[in-house]
């Protein structure tokens, strides 16, 4: 983008081809070294500089920095003065030596929409036709600026309109979007830079308080990037330390290694100062890796006399060989002194970044690629063009994966694993319900208290210890004496016999023990489908939480909460039903129901019998077979229960009745005072064995198959589903892509990153090309 003589005005090149050339295009260089540089321009187009570290030179500096007379000296074209809009947006300079006549094309490059938001994929704008005349260029660079600084109207309108710029006409005082110039011909040296806005310490008319802060980030998004090559222009007529450029500079290149300084309006030191500055050239004053460099440009005079670009450099050449002190300096500072030789060193040092940085950029690109795809990988898959057949995909893998957890899975957060413990928690409710019958009187209920812990001594039958788990017997509100039971029959006598008591005693005992199994039975459906309704959810949320913005989550979780109500109804009624034929007692397993009875009978009959020793049940327990040797004829000393309890089951075998274990002995004891209430006792209980565990069964086998398997039979589910979202009517078609709308943030994130990768693969293309 250099150029090194010219025949014109300052703000003309010369048509003297390119043996003046510098830099890239110095015939020294290959060709290959252009099409680095041509690349780098392209990777910047493609927007690729969002995502990656481009080299690129950004001339910075404060307002009045003469950092416009730099740019025009090296790139030969005259930048507008009078509105100052140059400065409001920066202005993108490609240049590259050409066989072509002198050609400049004006685009307008746009990342940000109106509203200052990312565009993702950048907006390149032809600004106009091509510009085969130098003169016209200043006057389109400022049609141009005035377009950046109005994103909402049509560059159209700047282009062809009138070439006014009232105050107050811009949307935007400052933009982040740029004005590209891309000049070419066989004078113009091969380079590439970017001038962005002066730093301001104030803001004028018609400005705004934030530009002061808005042009700061903007030139620090730029030179905060590593491959950012920092032009300084700083103005030899102000204070250095007053100049914020160098201060930002420093900040972000505190080393000085990327940094360019270059001094201007030389001529404007004040008297008795020179020295100070000339301790800049010779590098001895914030010094800096490729040195400070000073410009002596036309004054406002020459530039109004139309001063050509060959007779500018002519009179800065003898600028700084005639006037002390510039000409009194060593060789090697005079080396740094003109603008021919900061154009050199900037195509030089531009080079060979881009000769460090391309084989970098195809990995970093490849990196990026590889994370973009994998991002998008991530997010939701975009809604499918046939919307309804999207959906009925959705909701049969919805069915399908809901009926495989009805069903049940082998993992420990499974839908039935979930509901085993409330089902257990039921089993042992109906099981507490048990009647607790206790073999003796309630005034002798306190002799028979444990003196250390006041608990009953009171053993429960020991053959129910292999059904259920062991429990201490307390003497609490549920416990039914003997005496209680004798009484009550007694009372319910009508015209029965003397020796027989009414059914209704059992009936009425048996029928207050099934009516507290209403609670429980309740209990136990609530909770199921609460687990139940809440585990739905989360499938839902799985397959649908995508889909809330068109509210098909929702809606689906409302069609389904529904229809488990409706599960519900129709389920409750069939345990309401279990529990009312229980309030009948009944069974055909007699079999099962006569083995416990005689068991209890046994047992709290032989609670009844006791001696002094203890009781007679306690001794038949404690009672062991003799044991022989076999060694031995002689007759073993056994104890006096032993003996007796051999007597008595030899002389049962001798008369027949063999099988006779010690703990059928209670059974032929005498009748007790009591008898009919053992009888009633044992009835029951017996009768509450047989009851309960049919109950425990049935109820949660009922609530299983009616609730929970009945949720998806026969894919009732899905059709309810579909008759509830309304997507086979008229409006179906409609309501399907409403359903499948997607949020806004999920939208924006998928066109950001779809963005992303097309630069990122364009960027690719170009960098895979160069190579070839």
């Amino acid at each position: 983008m250099l150029t090194a003589a010219n025949t014109g005005t300052a703000g003309n090149t010369p048509a003297n081809g390119g043996e003046n050339a510098i830099g890239l295009s110095n015939p020294q260089y290959s060709s290959g070294r252009r099409k680095m540089l041509d690349l780098v321009n392209r990777l910047h187009s493609t927007g690729a500089h969002l995502d990656i570290d481009l080299p690129v030179i950004a001339v910075i500096g404060s307002q009045s920095a003469g950092k416009s007379s730099l740019i025009e000296s090296i790139s030969g074209i005259t930048l507008p003065r009078a509105s100052g809009t140059c400065t409001r947006a920066p202005t993108e300079c490609k240049l590259s030596w050409s066989a072509e006549p002198w050609k400049c094309v004006v685009s307008l490059r746009f990342i940000t929409d109106e509203h200052g938001q990312p565009l993702g994929l950048v907006r390149n704008e032809a600004f106009g036709a091509p510009i085969f005349d130098k003169t016209q260029v200043e006057e389109r660079i400022r049609r141009a600026q005035r377009a950046v600084l109005s994103p909402s109207t049509s560059p159209r309108e700047f282009l062809d309109g009138d070439d006014e710029d009232p105050i107050g006409s811009h949307e935007l005082t400052f933009s982040t979007n740029c004005v590209s110039l891309q000049i070419s011909g066989n004078d113009v040296a091969d380079l590439s830079f970017v001038d962005l806005p002066g730093l301001i310490a104030s803001v004028g008319k018609g400005g705004s308080s934030g530009d002061i802060d808005l042009v700061k980030n903007l030139v620090t998004s730029y030179i905060s990037r590593p491959s950012c090559i920092i032009l300084l222009t700083v103005a030899c007529e102000t204070d250095f330390e007053n100049q914020g450029a160098h201060t930002l500079a420093k900040a972000h290149d505190p080393e000085g290694k990327r940094t360019i300084g270059v001094l201007t309006k030389p001529d404007r030191i004040p008297p008795g100062e020179e020295d100070r500055w000339l301790r800049f050239i010779r590098n001895e004053y914030e010094a800096l890796d490729n040195g400070w460099f000073s410009v002596k440009q036309p004054d406002s005079r020459a530039l109004a006399s139309g001063i050509s670009w060959t007779e500018a450099r002519k009179e800065e050449q003898l600028y700084f060989t005639a006037t002390p002190p510039w000409s009194e300096l060593d060789f090697e500072s005079q080396r740094h002194l003109g603008t021919s030789r900061l154009t050199d060193c900037l195509s030089t040092v531009l080079s060979s970044l881009i000769a460090k940085r391309l084989p970098e950029l195809q990995d970093e690109l490849q990196a990026l690629l590889q994370k973009t795809e994998e991002n998008l990988r991530k997010l939701p898959k975009p809604p499918s063009s046939d919307a309804f057949a999207e959906i009925l995909h959705l909701l049969g893998d919805f069915s399908r994966d809901l009926a495989r957890h009805l069903a049940g899975t082998p993992d420990d957060s499974g839908l039935l694993q979930a509901i085993r413990p409330v089902q257990e928690h039921f089993k042992k409710a109906i099981r507490d319900t048990a009647p607790d019958f206790r073999p003796y009187t309630k005034t002798k209920a306190n002799t028979l208290l444990d003196e250390d812990t006041g608990l009953s001594t009171f053993e429960p039958p020991d053959f129910l210890v292999n059904e259920e788990p062991a429990e201490v017997a307390r003497d609490g509100l549920n416990t039914i004496y003997i005496d209680e039971v004798m009484d009550r029959a007694r009372k319910a006598i009508t015209r029965e016999l003397p020796d027989h008591y009414p059914f209704v005693v059992s009936n009425d005992y048996i029928v207050t023990i099934t009516s507290k199994w209403q609670t429980p039975t309740r209990n136990l459906f609530d909770a199921v489908e609460r687990i139940l309704t809440s585990y739905v959810k989360k499938i839902i949320s799985r397959h649908f939480g995508k889909f809330v913005q068109g509210g098909m989550q929702q809606q689906v979780t409302n069609i389904v909460v529904e229809y488990i109500k409706t599960c519900c109804d129709a389920t409750m009624s069939r345990v309401s039903w279990l529990l009312e034929i229980e309030q009948r007692p009944w069974t055909l397993n007699q079999h099962y129901y006569s083995d416990y009875r005689d068991k209890f009978l046994a047992y709290y009959r032989g609670y009844r019998q006791s001696d002094a020793t203890g009781s007679l049940k306690s001794k038949l327990n404690n009672y062991r077979p003799p044991a022989y040797s076999g060694k031995s004829a002689a007759t073993p000393v056994l104890p006096e229960l032993q003996v007796s309890m051999s007597k008595v089951l030899s002389g049962l075998s001798e008369v027949g009745i063999h099988g006779v274990k010690p703990s059928d002995l209670p059974k032929l004891l005498p009748a007790d005072p009591y008898e009919p209430a053992l009888n009633i006792m044992a009835a029951v209980r017996a009768y509450f064995q047989v009851a309960y565990k049919r109950f425990v069964d049935y109820v949660p086998m009922a609530i299983d198959y009616e609730l929970v398997l009945g949720l998806d039979r026969n894919g009732a589910l899905e059709n309810q589903l579909l008759k509830g979202l309304g997507i086979t009517g008229t409006e179906g078609s409609r309501r399907c892509k409403d359903l499948l709308e997607e949020p806004p943030n999920i939208v924006m994130r998928r066109q950001d990153l779809e963005k992303r990768w097309e630069r990122l693969d364009t960027a690719k293309k170009e960098l895979m090309d160069v190579w070839l």
